[in-house]
């Protein structure tokens, strides 16, 4: 019996699923040319930072506590195997992560047998102050790509990222700001990813028409841009508040005017040297997935 979507577009290129990621992988037959993930950083503990002018916590929810060192790299290594049986052989994965889970994220990719590529910075060029004035202030995150296969190669568009960096090659640290207020006008997901950031990483190592999942959609910002490039996309999440958004975020871009106008705001890319022309989207949609 198929999987019932929570959402699927018109065009079938957008789908979204209700629940955990560790359980619902399993129940579907599919693998994605890529994944993007931006699991639990694990750093809900109390902690306080600012967001426009205000001191805030930093907890996001009971999915972000830590339970320890073992728990962290017990629910990694679950979902990160689920997640490679759903990847083609020539397929690869981008995981984000803080200081706080990215290691732990590291290991068990090598335990699983997957070839890490790169372990990309992003330093923000907005970030928010340090308030404790005792220690450096936290600008940057990390993503590590990994390939699914040691020996079996995979797609990275090499001259594209060339032309889109002045004609120099594309280095492992991207400057690049966080979300901005015309990404959050239906409200935002405590962390979400700027477009900027999916539109190098998708553009990099994805063609037109590929499938990406993300098993920790939020509010999809990965399907979004995975939508604007021309991309198809599956997304994962355990909170139903979350899909309503990332809804609502898709559905801006049945406007033309809106769409354009988000391409416009891409500068992480060159935009008018790729190819965005529709892609035809017939008898391409998942085939388990209802």
């Amino acid at each position: 019996m198929p999987l019932k979507s929570y959402y699927k577009s018109s065009d079938g290129a957008f789908t979204l699923l209700l629940g955990d990621c560790r359980q619902l992988l399993s129940q579907f037959d599919f693998q994605f040319d890529m994944i993007f993930a931006d699991p639990p950083y694990f750093l809900s503990n109390g902690g306080i930072s600012v967001q426009s002018g205000k001191i805030v916590c930093v907890d996001k929810g009971d999915w972000d506590r830590s339970f320890g060192k073992e728990s962290i790299d017990n629910f990694n290594y679950k979902w990160i195997a689920d997640c490679r049986d759903k990847l083609k052989d020539n397929g690869t994965i981008w995981i984000s992560g803080t200081y706080h889970n990215i290691f732990s994220v590291a290991n068990q990719l090598t335990e699983l047998g997957f070839k890490i590529l790169n372990c990309i910075t992003w330093v923000k060029t907005n970030p928010p102050p340090n308030i404790s004035c005792r220690y450096f202030t936290y600008s940057a995150e990390y993503i590590i790509w990994a390939r699914k296969n040691n020996n079996v190669s995979h797609y990275y568009n090499y001259d594209f990222m060339k032309m889109s960096n002045a004609n120099h090659q594309m280095t492992d640290v991207w400057n690049l700001s966080a979300i901005e207020g015309w990404e959050k006008i239906h409200g935002k997901h405590p962390t979400q990813k700027p477009i900027n950031l999916l539109a190098r990483v998708i553009a990099a190592s994805t063609r037109p028409g590929a499938w990406i999942l993300d098993p920790f959609a939020g509010s999809s910002t990965t399907g979004v841009t995975a939508n604007l490039l021309k991309r198809r996309f599956l997304g994962i999440d355990i909170e139903q508040k979350y899909l309503e958004l990332s809804i609502l975020r898709r559905k801006d871009l049945d406007f033309p005017k809106v769409r354009a106008d988000f391409l416009s705001r891409i500068y992480s890319i060159n935009v008018h040297a790729i190819s965005l022309e529709a892609v035809s989207y017939t008898h391409l949609t998942l085939p388990t997935i209802a």
